[in-house]
């Protein structure tokens, strides 16, 4: 069992066209709240982050921000969490909340959340973590990503044992208890297969 501890929360600076995402941004910081699970996120004060960030916060919970100095002199920092870490560099900012996290969540976003997402999953297939990650697919935002995934799978561009990494629920609770149970690939199983 993944002791979940803490949670890294990946997702948008905006809010999206569809109340559902802020509802869902919403009950995933009271989740984590209830649960004791601190949250990680990229310190945001706008769109998801901001809308996860203060229902955490509302709910008693811990929050843990990591912004870029950049983003933070132009004000989209939250001024009111646990704790703030303010870094130089984007590349920074990742590496940070990887360590912080016990885990890693994905909410609806664009670039920089796929960004993170991928990153995370990139090093986890190098064994450079062994923490769960799961895509919060809400309102089936992520579908298409989904199938573009077992298509880069069927195609073999993407091992089975990495696809099945990625563990997908439409609830918050439903995802942190798989991610809990989940056994998290290791490379010393996949990489001998490698070589002829």
């Amino acid at each position: 069992m993944n002791s979940l501890n803490s949670i890294c929360l990946y997702c948008g600076a905006n809010s999206g066209d569809s109340p559902r995402f802020g509802d869902a941004a919403r009950d995933f910081g009271v989740t984590l709240a209830k649960r004791g699970i601190t949250m990680v996120y990229g310190g945001g004060s706008i769109g998801l982050m901001g809308i996860a960030a203060d229902a955490c916060l509302a709910s008693g919970g811990k929050v843990i921000g990591v912004i870029t100095q950049y983003l933070m002199d132009r004000e989209v920092g939250h001024r009111g969490l646990t704790q703030m870490h303010v870094v130089e560099t984007m590349h920074q900012r990742k590496a940070l909340m990887t360590e912080l996290g016990d885990g890693f969540i994905t909410l609806p976003g664009g670039f920089g959340t796929l960004d993170e997402l991928f990153d995370s999953l990139t090093l986890l297939q190098l064994n450079q973590h062994t923490k769960p990650i799961g895509l919060l697919n809400v309102a089936g935002f992520y579908d298409s990503l989904v199938a573009f995934l077992a298509h880069a799978r069927d195609t073999r561009f993407l091992r089975e044992v990495h696809y099945n990494a990625l563990h997908v629920d439409a609830t918050t609770d439903a995802l942190i208890d798989r991610m809990a149970h989940a056994e998290v690939p290791h490379i010393d199983k996949w990489l001998p297969k490698l070589t002829p």
